[in-house]
């Protein structure tokens, strides 16, 4: 996976979420800038992020963002990589310290551009997630990271109650429920 077959899978990948459908034009276009896998992109770059859930389909694993204050998926900047699903499976390893690990499909999964908000120095600007579904056993002891305040899994149906709302998160909460390659 590169950037030639990123945007080859970004010019077939079709959503039903009308939230989601803007993002693919933006996604295409972010991959014409070599600077794009960078985080010194300031205006936005991309991110890659782990929608991980058990073997059974029942739970997800989500870490309490100690910078955000928020329950989120795994993932991290892409620092150069070019290659995504390489992102996405090294964030969710060092996020979580799980070594069962396993890239259900190697398609993109979801789709979001979100904004950033200003920090010490760093500008507001926007991720350009892309996301995978990966698989892991849930018996597996959790390492929490420096990034997170805690790492946990959430039963399918406490999601909501859990994270209050966040539209992207409970998309793919919705994709997970609905998709065919989980069966």
């Amino acid at each position: 996976m590169d950037r030639l077959s990123l945007r080859n899978q970004l010019q077939v990948y079709r959503t039903p979420y009308e939230e989601e459908s803007p993002f693919i034009a933006d996604f295409l276009e972010l991959t014409q800038d070599p600077l794009a896998y960078k985080r010194e992109r300031l205006a936005g770059h991309f991110t890659a992020s782990a929608w991980i859930v058990n073997k059974k389909r029942t739970h997800t694993l989500l870490t309490l963002h100690r910078k955000l204050g928020r329950w989120l998926q795994l993932g991290g900047h892409a620092d150069g990589n070019e290659n995504l699903i390489e992102v996405a499976m090294k964030e969710a390893q060092e996020e979580s310290g799980l070594r069962s690990l396993r890239l259900v499909d190697s398609t993109i999964f979801d789709l979001d551009k979100h904004i950033i908000l200003e920090r010490p120095h760093v500008p507001e600007h926007f991720h350009f997630d892309v996301r995978y579904l990966l698989e892991a056993d849930i018996q597996e002891p959790l390492q929490i990271s420096e990034e997170s305040i805690s790492l946990a899994w959430i039963a399918f149906d406490s999601v909501v109650d859990m994270i209050g709302y966040n539209p992207s998160i409970l998309r793919m909460l919705e994709k997970t429920s609905k998709s065919e390659i989980l069966l």
